[in-house]
């Protein structure tokens, strides 16, 4: 199978000297056109600083566009289609980007020249970089439907009867879509005797990271029984660390909580399981943002920070930041920085919710501060560093986990993306006491999950802030 990195290497070499030489050329229609200069010396040009700077400069900004767009993520599950369309909005955003910062300073006769000059860029660029973007995914897609390269692909089976159907489909395509089978793995780990001589057991959902990580699995196939469906959490969870491609036979889309999209491989329509909650640019952009609030809200609050330790240190005794480990994403433990609330030692060995306002654990002052969610400021520390964001499910303790996901299994599905300083479910339910509150408010940390984008960050942030306003923090 074809080199990644290889491939990866060379749409980043195409595109940084498509790049540079669309931006020389319109560096020379500029001065032609724009300034009005006779080359009697070329080399004057060649020798200008502004275009030598453009040369270094200006390819390096596109590949951050199409870094942060994703472009060089899953190589060869690229499409000509998806190509024409990424390159066109990429070029449009650079270009509109750059002619802000360095053109319209140009000395016009008329606001025609810039609208000329910016459709000049614009077709240069494109033309140059998607021609050979073209190349490379048309080389790919034969290579693809050759059987050249493939994509290591594993079945999650308990109806094996299903299994063996769905694996016979790919098989005796006339077509290859490039999905080769390495194996198959059963829920208790106890082999098909139908999936005998085609496919090797190799294992049970527990080996299932294991067997990802060994065998380079890009893609998994997933076909459960009508009585094991709410496993899928379980799978979704166990692999969610991993950059796999997820599919179901057509008929079980009901199941899934989360982004559903469809997809023909030829003859046989699956369902697929997206992992992409927002796509790359836009994760990219959520965490500018956070970065940029966090940073802001921690100057700001400097003063406020100040009088409040100071308050909270004089009217109880005990440290004035509490930190408490939470779960983020994929699982992972980190600590969580909160001015402390309760008096110390509020809780003693079994976690305990808090029961409200007359929580004989909290301090009065820290009853305000639960209020107007003074105490939940210092998390903007755990936005900066990373660990938190400023809209997403709230983390929640392991003890307490482990006890949701008893009552509703999709509860894993929120360890997807990091949690939040604030989230849907904190703004449409609040505080949440016992753990069948937990439960009622997942429902709508799902609907986030379901619909994440910045729009919905920037609408979730302005119901706090008014709840804010309105003192109802608690």
């Amino acid at each position: 199978m074809a080199s990644k990195t290889i491939q990866v290497t060379k749409y980043v070499v195409a595109d940084f000297l498509s790049a540079m030489l669309a931006w020389v050329l319109f560096f020379v229609f500029r001065k032609v056109s724009i300034e009005q200069a006779v080359f009697t010396d070329m080399n004057a040009v060649f020798e200008d600083s502004n275009l030598i700077k453009g040369i270094i400069f200006i390819p390096v900004f596109w590949l951050f566009l199409y870094y942060v767009q994703g472009c060089y993520q899953k190589i060869f599950h690229r499409s000509r289609l998806k190509d024409l369309l990424q390159t066109i909005v990429i070029s449009t955003i650079g270009v509109i980007l750059l002619f802000f910062a360095f053109l319209l300073d140009d000395n016009v006769s008329t606001y025609k020249n810039y609208y000329f000059s910016f459709s000049i860029l614009l077709l240069l660029h494109f033309v140059l970089t998607y021609l050979p973007r073209l190349i490379f995914t048309t080389i790919t897609v034969k290579k693809v439907h050759k059987g050249e390269i493939y994509y290591p692909t594993l079945l999650i089976v308990s109806d094996c009867d299903k299994a063996l159907q769905c694996y016979n489909d790919i098989q005796n395509q006339e077509i290859s879509s490039g999905i080769k089978f390495v194996g198959y793995i059963t829920l208790d780990g106890y082999p098909c005797p139908q999936m005998k001589e085609p496919l090797q057991c190799l294992g049970s959902l527990k080996d299932l990271q294991t067997i990802i990580d060994e065998k380079s699995i890009e893609e998994v196939f997933i076909v459960l029984k009508k009585e094991d469906e709410n496993r899928i959490y379980d799978i979704i969870f166990s692999i969610q660390k991993s950059e796999v491609e997820m599919y179901i036979p057509s008929d079980r889309k009901d199941l899934l909580t989360g982004s559903i999209k469809l997809r023909a491989i030829f003859s046989v329509p699956l369902v697929r399981i997206s992992q992409e909650q927002m796509e790359p640019w836009e994760f990219a952009l959520k965490r500018a943002f956070d970065i940029f609030v966090a940073i802001v809200a921690m100057i700001i609050l400097i003063p406020v920070y100040l009088v409040t330790a100071i308050i909270v240190k004089a009217t109880s005794k005990g440290p004035i930041i509490f930190k408490q480990e939470r779960i983020g994403k994929h699982g992972k433990p980190f600590k969580m920085y909160k001015f402390r609330s309760m008096y110390v030692d509020a809780e003693k060995g079994t976690p305990m919710l808090s029961s409200g306002d007359e929580d004989p654990r909290i301090t009065k002052f820290g009853r305000f501060m639960r209020k107007v969610r003074l105490d939940e400021t210092p998390q903007f520390f755990n936005v900066l560093i990373g660990n938190m964001s400023m809209v997403g499910p709230r983390p929640e303790r392991q003890y307490y986990i482990d006890q949701i996901v008893q009552k509703a299994p999709e509860y894993k599905l929120l360890h997807k993306i990091k949690p939040g300083m604030t989230s849907w479910g904190q703004v449409k339910f609040g505080y949440a006491d016992t753990i069948d509150q937990m439960v009622e408010r997942l429902k709508y940390d799902l609907l986030y999950l379901e619909n994440m984008s910045m729009v919905t960050d920037i609408k979730i942030l302005l119901y706090t802030f008014i709840i804010i306003l309105q003192g109802r923090g608690k």
